[in-house]
């Protein structure tokens, strides 16, 4: 690792360190309270000592990254920061003696780890402060972080440099989710998020499971794989693009409420709302269909904002955005006739609405089959306008091949998405029960589509051989974790809310 020449000062520091038998790294840390509980404990104190109580000293040892420091003659105060927030140091050379003051000014610098043992006190200014009797190294920081000129003006922090530029932000973001709290927020969001999905179905009798990561045979989803070889079993293998062949197979083998949280993976490319890993919710309802899924949907949305953000009402990207239940309902045919004027109905061929859509001077991709045009259409033209909450339902079968058919209308089949923010968030459908429909189904797939295309559906012929012992009528649902919390937090891109995304090579960008 080359070093700047600020990091061989502090590089020799360390060196001087361990001269000293000071060891810049030790193995055991002891803090006593984090930083809020020391300022909690404070404020009780305080508080008891107003009703009359005697007023007694709260000794604490803190540990924390060192965030600011300002020297004052013989007295220095300094700013730490751990996981649950900041709280000021007050070093004075009364406790400490001019030589560990010293110390502490030659040999601590910003981003350093400290552990400080003393008692809380308030400044003339209100703060709540460490009055340090005793300190030692955690940890030195060798390279010093991208915000590191933190000043304190008036008793506020102010940040002369930040890391913000996005590139180095997502290939560094460990200095990233050091240096900007609202990044830490995200990801504390995300988490909450996640788990009050978990508290959402548990409660409702779902049972989370898991199933491969490897697959001798994808399918679930329009996508192109990964791919992979086992060498001792000599054998190609796929990186899942989605849970649901799986999870349905469940429901054959008697468990009847299914869900998976869990990496999906798929070979395609990257866009504000793409990464080709990524984290999705998949469940599965025996004896429910596409309408009782919507209402479940609705339900869980909610109970995850007010669990997490404690309103139903949020802005993303500049909207102020509605979630209460009911959302809006529109059908795919309807949307499409509001947003470009095609009725899709009325283009039953591949030929037809490729000739409406080119009346409209919208381009056609050649070769591409009638639910590639449609789904184009709707991508291109609709998806956009659906800002508030909507379900789009009812689909061409042609593009659904795991979904039931509509009663009386062979062309439609029982699927919803669902859009907020001019974005898809969900996906479902009444599925698919009829082993030798669907087996039907796939070698259509096979046939409309070529090779390499995403949309090609595999035959896998041990999922028929599950569905032929019997599966019962049942709603499936899938929902990308990544989208939710783009959307729950008002991040517009999902390398927002991925710790570490993936990125070009630096000399292809």
């Amino acid at each position: 690792m080359e070093l700047s020449d600020l990091e061989k000062i502090r590089v020799e520091k360390m060196l001087k360190l361990r001269q000293q038998g000071i060891e810049p790294y030790p193995t055991r840390a002891h803090p006593t309270h984090t930083a809020a509980q020391a300022i909690q404990e404070f404020e009780a104190m305080e508080q008891n000592a107003q009703n009359g109580a005697d007023l007694l000293p709260v000794r604490a040892t803190l540990a924390g990254r060192i965030r600011s420091v300002r020297t004052m003659g013989k007295i220095t105060f300094a700013h730490i920061e751990d996981g649950s927030g900041r709280i000021q140091l007050f070093l004075r050379v009364n406790e400490l003696g001019e030589e560990q003051l010293a110390f502490f000014n030659e040999y601590f610098d910003l981003g350093d780890f400290i552990e400080a043992e003393g008692v809380l006190f308030r400044t003339r200014t209100g703060e709540i402060t460490l009055h340090v009797h005793a300190f030692r190294m955690l940890a030195k920081a060798i390279s010093p972080l991208p915000a590191a000129k933190d000043e304190v003006v008036d008793g506020q922090v102010v940040r002369h440099a930040a890391l913000t530029d996005p590139e180095t932000r997502y290939r560094q973001r460990y200095a990233d989710l050091a240096v900007n709290p609202e990044v830490r927020e995200v990801f504390r969001k995300r988490a909450a998020i996640v788990r009050a999905i978990r508290e959402f179905l548990d409660a409702r009798g779902f049972l989370e499971v898991e199933t491969p990561i490897l697959q001798p045979i994808y399918g679930g989803a329009a996508a192109r794989p990964f791919i992979t070889h086992h060498n001792q079993l000599k054998q190609d293998l796929y990186l899942r693009i989605s849970f649901e062949l799986y999870l349905k197979r469940l429901l054959v083998g008697g468990l009847e409420r299914v869900y998976e949280i869990g990496r999906d993976f798929r070979n395609e490319g990257v866009s504000f709302k793409h990464n080709p890993e990524f984290t999705q919710l998949e469940y599965y309802w025996a004896y429910a269909d596409y309408e009782k899924v919507m209402t479940l949907t609705e339900e869980m949305l909610v109970y995850i904002c007010d669990s997490v953000l404690g309103t139903r009402v949020i802005q993303f990207d500049g909207h102020t955005i509605d979630l209460n239940p009911p959302w809006r309902r529109l059908s795919l045919r309807q949307g499409l006739i509001e947003a470009v004027g095609i009725d899709i109905a009325e283009h039953p061929t591949t030929e037809s609405l490729a000739e409406a859509m080119r009346a409209r001077n919208i381009p056609v991709k050649p070769d591409a089959p009638r639910g590639k045009l449609i789904d184009a259409l709707l991508g291109d033209f609709l998806e956009p306008t659906l800002i508030q909450p909507t379900f789009l339902y009812d689909y061409p079968r042609d593009i659904s091949p795991l979904a039931k058919n509509k009663p009386g209308d062979p062309t439609t089949v029982e699927r919803f998405e669902g859009f907020i923010g001019g974005m898809e968030l969900c996906n479902a459908f009444t599925e698919l029960n009829d082993p030798l429909e669907q087996e039907k189904r796939f070698l259509e797939m096979g046939r409309a589509y070529e090779e390499e295309d995403e949309e090609r559906h595999p035959m896998d012929e041990d999922y028929l051989r599950a569905m032929s012992y019997g599966m019962p009528p049942n709603g499936g649902f899938g929902m990308g974790i990544d989208r939710l919390v783009m959307l729950l937090t008002d991040r517009r891109t999902i390398r927002e809310v991925i710790l570490f995304p993936h990125l070009r090579e630096r000399d292809e960008d």
